[in-house]
C-alpha cells in the first residue's frame, strides 16, 4: 500500500515543477513584450490577428477572398452541426423516439451531390480569377531580380528605368548586434522595425507594375511581402517570378518565408515605394555612384 506521506510529497513536488514551468513561460512572454512597441506601417502590427492592410489590388482581392471563403465555411459549419445537434436532442431515445428503418433516399443522395458541387464551383470561380491575376507578369514597367543568398537578398534591376543597378540587402548591423546580445536590455527599446531594417531597400515607383524574378544561390528561399500579397519561392537553378503594383508610397516589409538555415530569421525584405520623380532621382544617384566606383 502506498504511503500517504510519500504520495503527498510527490504531488507537492509535481505542483512545484508545474508552477515553475508556468512562471518561466510567463516571464518569457513578458520579456518579449518589450519588442512589440508600436504598429509598423507596411509591416506587422501589435496583437495583429487579421491580414495586413493591403497596398495592392491583388492583396485587396486576397483579403476579400479570405473572408468570402470564411463566410462559406461558417455557414456550412453552423448548418451541419445545427442539424446534427437538433437531431440528437429532439430524436433521442429518452423522449420516446425510435430510429427510422429505411435503406436509401434518392432525393437525399441527389441533394448531397449537387449542393457540394455548387458550393465548390462558387468557391473556385473567384479563387481562379485571383490566382490567374497573380501569375500574369506580362507588361511590367520594371523588372528586378531577387536572389536569395546566405542569408541576405541580392537585387538587380534588369529592365526599365534603373537597369543595371544592383546591390545586396543585409540586415542592419545595430539590430543584428542587439539580437545577438539577447534583445533589448534594461533601459533600451527595440525599434518598431526590429529585425526588418536593411542597409539597401528595394526602391520602386508607385503605380507601376513591378516584376520580381526570384532565384537562389544555395537553398530554397521565399520572397514575400504580405502588404503586396506576394510570396514566391526562390529555388537554386530555377527562375520563378511574381509581380505587384503598389498603390501608395511608403515602406513595406517582408521576410524570407522558407526555412533556409540557421540565419533564416535574419533575411528581411524592405521595399520602399516612392513617387515617379523621387524614383528618377534615386536612379540618377545610384547611376552616378556606380560610375564613380568604376576604375579609371
Amino acid at each position: 500500500m502506498m504511503n500517504p506521506e510519500n504520495t503527498l510529497r510527490s504531488l507537492t513536488q509535481l505542483a512545484r515543477r508545474r508552477s515553475g514551468a508556468w512562471l518561466g513561460w510567463f516571464a518569457a512572454w513578458i520579456s518579449t513584450c518589450a519588442y512589440a512597441v508600436n504598429d509598423l506601417p507596411g509591416g506587422p502590427a501589435v496583437n495583429q490577428l487579421n491580414l495586413p492592410r493591403p497596398a495592392t489590388r491583388i492583396a485587396e482581392e486576397q483579403i476579400w477572398l479570405h473572408w468570402f471563403m470564411m463566410g462559406i465555411c461558417v455557414v456550412i459549419f453552423v448548418a451541419v452541426f445545427g442539424v446534427m445537434f437538433y437531431s440528437i436532442l429532439k430524436h433521442r431515445k429518452s423522449v420516446g423516439h425510435k430510429a427510422a428503418n429505411f435503406h436509401e433516399s434518392t432525393a437525399v443522395e441527389i441533394a448531397w451531390t449537387i449542393v457540394p458541387f455548387v458550393i465548390v464551383i462558387g468557391m473556385a470561380l473567384p479563387a481562379t480569377k485571383v490566382l490567374v491575376a497573380q501569375k500574369d507578369t506580362t507588361g511590367a514597367d520594371l523588372t528586378s531580380k531577387a536572389t536569395g543568398v546566405p542569408w541576405k537578398w541580392g537585387s538587380a534591376y534588369l529592365k526599365g528605368e534603373g537597369e543595371g543597378i544592383a546591390f545586396v540587402s543585409t540586415l542592419d548591423t545595430a539590430q543584428r548586434q542587439m539580437s545577438d546580445n539577447g534583445g533589448a536590455k534594461a533601459g533600451e527599446t527595440a525599434p518598431d522595425d526590429y529585425l526588418l531594417k536593411v542597409d539597401h531597400p528595394l526602391v520602386v515607383p508607385v503605380n507601376k507594375k513591378i516584376r520580381i524574378i526570384t532565384t537562389a544561390s544555395d537553398v530554397i528561399h521565399a520572397f514575400a511581402v504580405p502588404a503586396f500579397g506576394i510570396k514566391q519561392d526562390a529555388i537554386p537553378g530555377f527562375v520563378r517570378d511574381t509581380w505587384f503594383r503598389a498603390e501608395r508610397v511608403g515602406d513595406f516589409y517582408g521576410q524570407c518565408q522558407e526555412l533556409c538555415g540557421k540565419e533564416h530569421a535574419y533575411m528581411p525584405i524592405h521595399v520602399k515605394v516612392v513617387s515617379a520623380q523621387d524614383y528618377s532621382a534615386w536612379v540618377a544617384l545610384k547611376t552616378a555612384e556606380k560610375a564613380a566606383a568604376k576604375p579609371l
